[in-house]
């Protein structure tokens, strides 16, 4: 089974997935001023169930990451090795993604551009440095 996993799809993080298929990335943000992702029903710092999705500019800096020597998934196997990286947007929210670069470049803190990619039909957050 080597098809790529697809993402469970709720009514919540639906706007998520519509941005990135409309070349935009999405974070939520309560009208406290709260920001975060993954997407939720409430915000996980004040809980308030009134929110916006709002777009993010797409800069971002590496936080931390790891490197896989080998692939825990059949669908992953031709890319290894594969970083998982941890992102914090320019407007706070911190995500899981992909650096698009050789291991031995990765940096703490490396400034990073947004790349939106479609691997088999699906719209996927990854970040280029900068």
């Amino acid at each position: 089974m080597s098809e790529f996993p697809q993402p469970d799809i709720t009514e919540i993080n639906k706007p998520f997935w519509d941005g990135l298929n409309n070349g935009e990335l999405l974070f939520q943000e309560c009208t406290n001023g709260h920001r975060w992702m993954p997407a939720s029903d409430f915000c996980p710092h004040c809980l308030s169930n009134i929110f916006k999705f709002k777009k993010a500019s797409g800069k971002g800096k590496l936080i931390s990451w790891v490197i896989y020597n080998k692939a825990h998934h059949p669908a992953f196997e031709k890319i290894i090795p594969y970083n998982v990286a941890i992102i914090e947007l320019e407007e706070g929210p911190k995500m899981v993604s992909n650096v698009l670069c050789e291991k031995e470049k990765l940096i703490p803190a490396m400034k990073l551009m947004l790349k939106i990619e479609k691997i088999n039909g699906l719209s996927l957050a990854k970040f280029l440095p900068l």
